[in-house]
């Protein structure tokens, strides 16, 4: 009886904090422009990101891009690719400013795939 009681306050109360588990669009945002900015997209472009590169902070980074293709060749970076992720990330920025957070998200979605697996 205990259980079938609070079973459905535990589910309320998870459902309650899911949108504080979930990742804003701004941290989204701040790490993918770090991967727009960073060496390996240089690589690939072919041209030094303003600001010049970026090293990556995270003590998990590799420190040379893994041997090999990749798996899904659908996630090879390209120089338009790349171009068009940071028009669609600067899309992005906007809809973050105008609080627009499910359509940030989708857009994010968008820049991610255009990015591909940046060395």
């Amino acid at each position: 009886m205990r259980i079938a009681f609070s079973l459905p306050i535990a589910i309320v109360a998870l459902a309650a904090a899911s949108p504080a588990l979930a990742v804003n669009c701004k941290d989204d945002i701040a790490a993918v422009e770090r991967r727009l900015n960073s060496v390996g997209a240089e690589q690939v472009t072919g041209k030094e990101p303003p600001g010049g590169p970026t090293a990556s902070a995270s003590s998990k980074a590799l420190d040379k891009p893994p041997a090999g293709a990749p798996s899904d060749p659908a996630t090879k970076p390209t120089k338009a690719g790349v171009e068009e992720a940071r028009t669609l990330l600067a899309k992005a920025k906007e809809q973050d400013k105008a609080g627009q957070e499910t359509a940030c998200q989708d857009t994010m979605t968008k820049v991610k795939e255009k990015a591909g697996a940046l060395p």
